[in-house]
């Protein structure tokens, strides 16, 4: 199955999900039913909180590009694609996060993405880490048309 980031958009330079940035996260996500995805993330020993935990920022870069997935891909089911001038449909305007528990430096951790509220303005995703069955953080996101100016 190809990653939703590879089919919507290779070309992409994003530090953490742009299929085009050799020297990102390289987040690959994939369609799990409507309105949802998934992934894996390995983190890289670079990605250390100086705890040996995995950062916080990393997290964050990680839920907002696994929330992008979620949602470009329910936007492409919509046929909602980018507007004139515009490089991507939806742009991130908010990303509510709450990290939960210390998430491994070392272990795979898996993301789970799902579309809460969608109309062609604005779309509302949830999304998590998990690690060993619990989350580790979550967040919402609010992601808004990306209208060219």
């Amino acid at each position: 199955m190809i990653a939703i980031q590879d089919r919507l958009f290779p070309h992409m330079r994003c530090f953490g999900c742009g299929p085009d940035n050799a020297e990102g996260l390289r987040l690959k996500s994939f369609p799990d039913g409507p309105r949802r995805a998934v992934a894996e993330f390995l983190p890289w020993p670079a990605h250390d909180n100086g705890l040996g935990y995995l950062n916080g920022g990393i997290i964050a870069t990680v839920l907002d590009c696994h929330s992008a997935a979620a949602v470009m891909q329910h936007a492409d089911e919509q046929g909602w694609g980018p507007l004139p001038g515009a490089a991507l449909a939806y742009v991130t305007a908010g990303l509510d996060l709450s990290y939960r528990r210390p998430a491994p430096l070392h272990d795979p951790v898996s993301l789970v993405a799902e579309v809460q509220e969608a109309s062609e303005d604005a779309i509302t995703c949830a999304v998590r880490l998990e690690y060993d069955g619990k989350v580790r953080a979550e967040a919402t996101a609010l992601w808004k048309r990306w209208r060219a100016r």
